[in-house]
C-alpha cells in the first residue's frame, strides 16, 4: 500500500483488505435496503465484500458510510459545508472502539476538468492543505462510469467502467466493475469509488 501511506510495513501487516494479486468486484449502484440510496460490492466468490446504505435523497448527502459485509463501519465520507466548493473528508473508523479516526484523506473536486479525459479529483492525505496530492481520479471516456484512479506518478491503482457479460453485453448503468491492482488497499479504493459516485450524483 505504498502509494496511499509511506509506512508500507505497518500497513500490510495489519490491514486485511489488502492481497498479492489483482482484485475485481462487480458494484451494483442499488441499496440492500428497500426504498433506500447506496451501492453494494461483490468480490469475485459473488460474496458481499462492501455496502453503503443511504437513506436521504440522492445529491442531498452531508455524510455516508462504507461497512463490511457485517454492517461494521469502516469509513465515514463527508461532505465540506462550503457552498459550490466539491471537496469530501474521509474518516477511517477504529475497530476497538467504533469511533471515526481523521479525518484521513481529503478528496477535492477540480472543477476545472474537462467532461472526456480529465482529471476530476485530486486525493491528498490528511487534514492540511498544504500536502501533496498522493491519488488522482481521471474519466477515461465521456460517462461518469468509466474512470481510473492513478498514484502521484500516474501509475494506475484501479479502474472501474460498466461492468459486461461474458459475451460483451453490457449489464446496465448501475452495475459496474472494479479492478483494483495488487498491494493496494481496496477498502479505500472503494471509499473513492464511493465519492465518485457522490460526485455524479449516483448515491
Amino acid at each position: 500500500m505504498a502509494k496511499i501511506c509511506p509506512e508500507t510495513s505497518s500497513i500490510s501487516s495489519s490491514c486485511p483488505y489488502i492481497t498479492s494479486t489483482r482484485e475485481t468486484f462487480t458494484i451494483w449502484m442499488k441499496s440492500l435496503v428497500f426504498n433506500g440510496n447506496g451501492c453494494t460490492a461483490y468480490n469475485s466468490k459473488g460474496e458481499i465484500a462492501f455496502r453503503i446504505d443511504n437513506y436521504q435523497e440522492k445529491c442531498c448527502n452531508s455524510e455516508i458510510y462504507l461497512m463490511d459485509s457485517n454492517g461494521q463501519v469502516l469509513f465515514s465520507i463527508e461532505k465540506e459545508k462550503i457552498p459550490f466548493i466539491g471537496n469530501w473528508n474521509i474518516y477511517k473508523w477504529s475497530d476497538t472502539n467504533s469511533r471515526r479516526e481523521g479525518p484521513w484523506f481529503r478528496v477535492k473536486k477540480n472543477l476545472k476538468a474537462s467532461q472526456k479525459n480529465g482529471t476530476t479529483c485530486q486525493v491528498s492525505l490528511g487534514w492540511d492543505n498544504t500536502r501533496a496530492s498522493c491519488y488522482k481520479i481521471i474519466n477515461t471516456m465521456s460517462n461518469k462510469s468509466a474512470y481510473k484512479i492513478v498514484d502521484s506518478q500516474d501509475q494506475l491503482i484501479a479502474e472501474i467502467r460498466k461492468k459486461q457479460s461474458s459475451n460483451g453485453v453490457h449489464l446496465g448503468d448501475d452495475v459496474l466493475s472494479l479492478v483494483v491492482e495488487p498491494q493496494k488497499d481496496y477498502s479505500f479504493i472503494m471509499a473513492l469509488v464511493a465519492v465518485q459516485g457522490l460526485i455524479s450524483g449516483k448515491l
